[in-house]
């Protein structure tokens, strides 16, 4: 079961709580989190237990913030459809040249991948 992140931003604590519940429902590892924070394996080591929290004010703290927009604008375009939230993130997407868990992980195109889900949306809500 998949759910929305509320109020990730509100402290630093959250919002690495934040970061490790998407990777948890997206079905990805925490080498991968560390690729898209710019960051090593045994930080994120020391986010999941909770021995390290991401600080505010710098890079990481705002690519942690863009990760989970976007998480939350993939919950919303697929209305928390778990099942088809992961096969999108895992399926190649013609528009975007490529698999968007690639394109997110390898190629660091977090805010491409953003932009698109974002205005997908828009598209949705239009009459």
């Amino acid at each position: 079961m998949v759910f929305k992140i509320e109020n990730p931003f509100e402290s630093e604590r959250k919002l690495s709580q934040s970061v490790i519940q998407v990777i948890e429902q997206l079905g990805m590892f925490n080498a991968e989190l560390a690729r898209i924070l710019g960051k090593q394996c045994g930080d994120i080591g020391e986010l999941t237990s909770g021995l390290r929290c991401l600080e505010r004010d710098t890079e990481t703290w705002q690519q942690a913030v863009l990760f989970i927009k976007t998480y939350n604008l993939l919950f919303d375009y697929f209305e928390g459809d778990g099942v088809a939230m992961y096969h999108w993130m895992r399926a190649s997407n013609k528009h975007l040249s490529g698999t968007p868990h690639f394109l997110i992980v390898d190629e660091g195109k977090l805010p491409v991948i953003h932009d698109y889900l974002y205005q997908a949306i828009l598209k949705k809500q239009a009459p």
